[in-house]
């Protein structure tokens, strides 16, 4: 069994990214789960969701405490949260961040994809300049670091899942495949 922990912030898609991901598994052949978990309910607040993927049931009920990897929608948050707690050894990291972000020293134990999904939604016009809407950039950047799902389970998820501006966030997640830095 796969688990990922997201982090991001009310307003960002953080749980609407980890049910893309979650859609676009099972299409290609994964059990998957995915769940949301709140603290405070207000856009700006840290949110959590969790996702896990296995090729048989998935029996676990239960919170995602050692993650094989993480998606980190807000570098801010390795500041204020325990955002890498649990992550296993040869885990990745799915970081928005721009390229002149210095990766804190922690981070540099693990597998690291980048990519600055905040410029990518507002270059294709998500969300506001100030409070982009990153989760599709962000599925994007995940599926090429972690060579899974498949690019066209990904789309179709985005399809599916999003009715508004589609077509613009199917263009953000493949930029942000495309365009992805791993380290």
């Amino acid at each position: 069994m796969i688990e990922i922990r997201f982090h991001g912030r009310g307003g960002q898609g953080t749980v609407v990214a980890s049910v893309i991901l979650a859609r676009a598994l099972f299409k290609n052949d994964y059990y998957v789960q995915t769940f949301p978990s709140f603290g405070v309910e207000r856009r700006g607040a840290p949110v959590e969701a969790y996702l896990r993927l296995d090729q048989k049931k998935i029996q676990v009920r239960s919170n995602v405490y050692t993650p094989d990897h993480i998606v980190v929608q807000d570098r801010k948050l390795f500041d204020t949260a325990p955002v890498m707690n649990g992550l296993k050894p040869k885990g990745w990291i799915v970081l928005n961040a721009p390229v002149s972000f210095e990766l804190p020293d922690r981070c540099k134990h693990f597998s690291v994809a980048r990519v600055d999904a905040a410029e990518i939604a507002r270059k294709h016009k998500l969300g506001t300049q100030t409070h982009p809407i990153i989760n599709t950039a962000m599925v994007g950047a995940f599926a090429r670091a972690l060579a899974m799902p498949s690019m066209n389970s990904l789309l179709e998820a985005i399809q599916l899942e999003i009715s508004v501006k589609a077509e613009a966030n199917i263009a953000a997640a493949t930029e942000a495949y495309e365009s992805v830095v791993l380290l």
